[in-house]
C-alpha cells in the first residue's frame, strides 16, 4: 500500500470509492478535495483513538468535532464533511444505520395517523406531510405528564381556540386547508377510539363565497421579460427557462413541473404527459419554444441517474421539490425587474391571455385541466371587453 493511501489512517481503503461517489453526485472538484481532506484527518484521529470504522456514528463524529474545536480548527466545516461521509459508509454497509430518537407515545400515535392517511385515505405524500405537521403541532401543544397523547378531555372549545389562533395569520384558502387537516385528525382520533366524541363534525367551516375574488394575473409583457431574463447558455439559466416556459405556456402547477419525468416527453408526437392531482394524467401539445428550452436544458444537464427532468444544481444532485419552482420564479422576477409573484399567477396569466386571443372557457378548461367548467368560469371576470357587451346600461345613459 502506498504512503498516500496510509495517510487517511482507518479510512484509507475508502478514498477512491468516496471520491467517485462524490463526483457522481455533482460535487465540484474543490468540494471533493475538501471532503477527502476531512476523511484523512478523521481517519488519523480514529487511529489515535483506537476506533474501528464500524464504530463511526453521530456521537463519535461529535467527539471528533469537539477535539478539533479545542485544536482551533473550524468545527462547522468539519461537521459538514461528516454528513456526506456517513451517508456513503452507510450505503456500503460498513457503518450502522442512523440512530433514531426514542419513540414517544405521541410519536406512535402520529405514525399510526400517517399510515392511516396513506393506506385508508390514499393521500399523496405531500398532502400526508402537511396533515401530519398540523397533527403534531395540535397534539404536541396539549401533551403533558398526565396526558402523554394530548387527547384527554379534548373538546370542541379546544379545537375552536386552536383554529382561531391559526387562522389569524392565514388567507381564506389557507384557513380552509387547516380546517380540512384538523377535521381529518379528529376523525382519525374518533375512529381509532382515542376520543369519545366525533369532534371532526364540530369543526366550523371558514366563511367564504364561491368565486368572490378576481384572479390576479400578470401582464403579458412581464411574462416575456421573465423568460428573456434566463441565460440559457449556462445550466441554471437553461433549467430556469424551461421551468418558466412550462408554467407560462402550458399552465402547469409547481408540483406537476417537479414530477415531470424523461418518459413524459414524447418528442416524436410533440406531446407532454402531465401528472396532475389525484394521480390524473393528461397529454398536452408541446409548443416549439417549450420543447426547445427543454432540449437545451437536457443537453447542458447531461446524463444523470435520475428519471426526473429537473434536478438541483448544488450537490448532492437530486430531483427538485415543488417549492423550488417558486424560488425559480422569484429569482426570474428579480432579474427581470418586475414585481414578485408566485408560479400560480403564471397559470392565471395564461388563461387571461387565451381569453384575450378569443379562446372559449371550455378550451381554457382543457388546457388548465380543470375537472369542472365551473372552476374555469372565474376567468370570465377578467374578460372586460365581453363583459361590456352584456352589461346593462346605467339608468339614463344611452349605449
Amino acid at each position: 500500500m502506498s504512503e498516500s493511501r496510509l495517510e487517511p489512517g482507518r479510512l484509507g481503503s475508502f478514498v477512491e470509492g468516496y471520491c467517485v461517489w462524490l463526483l457522481e453526485r455533482g460535487y465540484s472538484p474543490g468540494t471533493v478535495e475538501h471532503e477527502l481532506r476531512f476523511l484523512s484527518v478523521l481517519g488519523r484521529w480514529m487511529v489515535a483513538e483506537d476506533l474501528a470504522v464500524g464504530q463511526l456514528d453521530g456521537e463519535v463524529i461529535a467527539a471528533f468535532v469537539d477535539a478539533h474545536r479545542v485544536e482551533g480548527r473550524v468545527a462547522a466545516a468539519v461537521a459538514r464533511g461528516s454528513r456526506s461521509l456517513l451517508i456513503y459508509l452507510r450505503e456500503l454497509g460498513v457503518v450502522g444505520p442512523e440512530r433514531s430518537n426514542p419513540v414517544t407515545p405521541l410519536g406512535e400515535l402520529i405514525e399510526g395517523y400517517r399510515h392511516w392517511l396513506i393506506s385508508d385515505r390514499g393521500l399523496a405524500p405531500l398532502t400526508v406531510a402537511r396533515y401530519v405537521t398540523l397533527a403534531t403541532r395540535f397534539l404536541g401543544e396539549r401533551v403533558s405528564v398526565v396526558d402523554e397523547l394530548g387527547v384527554k378531555d379534548l373538546s370542541g372549545e379546544h379545537v375552536a381556540a386552536f383554529l382561531l389562533r391559526e387562522c389569524e395569520r392565514l388567507s381564506v384558502d389557507s384557513a380552509k386547508g387547516k380546517v380540512g387537516e384538523l377535521r381529518s385528525l379528529l376523525r382519525f382520533l374518533f375512529v381509532r377510539g382515542f376520543t369519545s366524541l366525533a369532534l371532526g363534525d364540530a369543526v366550523p367551516p371558514v366563511a367564504s363565497w364561491r368565486d368572490a375574488g378576481i384572479p390576479r394575473t400578470v401582464p403579458h409583457a412581464d411574462v416575456e421579460r421573465l423568460i428573456a431574463s434566463c441565460d440559457r447558455s449556462i445550466l441554471d439559466g437553461a433549467r430556469d427557462a424551461a421551468i418558466v416556459l412550462l408554467l407560462a405556456r402550458l399552465g402547469l402547477r409547481s408540483v406537476e413541473v417537479a414530477r415531470l419525468e424523461l418518459s413524459d416527453l414524447a418528442w416524436r408526437a410533440g406531446e407532454l404527459v402531465v401528472r396532475g392531482k389525484g394521480g390524473r394524467e393528461d397529454r398536452l401539445p408541446l409548443p416549439d419554444d417549450v420543447g426547445t428550452a427543454l432540449a437545451e436544458y437536457l443537453t447542458v444537464r447531461g446524463r444523470r441517474e435520475f428519471r426526473r427532468v429537473f434536478l438541483t444544481l448544488r450537490a448532492p444532485t437530486r430531483p427538485i421539490r415543488p417549492d423550488l419552482v417558486g424560488d425559480v420564479v422569484r429569482r426570474a422576477c428579480e432579474r427581470a425587474g418586475v414585481a414578485e409573484f408566485t408560479p400560480h399567477r403564471l397559470r392565471h396569466a395564461l388563461a387571461s391571455e387565451m381569453l384575450a386571443q378569443g379562446a372559449s372557457l371550455r378550451e381554457i378548461s382543457q388546457v388548465l385541466r380543470h375537472r369542472h367548467l365551473s372552476t374555469t368560469a372565474i376567468y370570465a371576470k377578467v374578460d372586460l371587453e365581453r363583459l361590456r357587451q352584456v352589461a346593462l346600461p346605467w339608468p339614463g345613459v344611452e349605449r
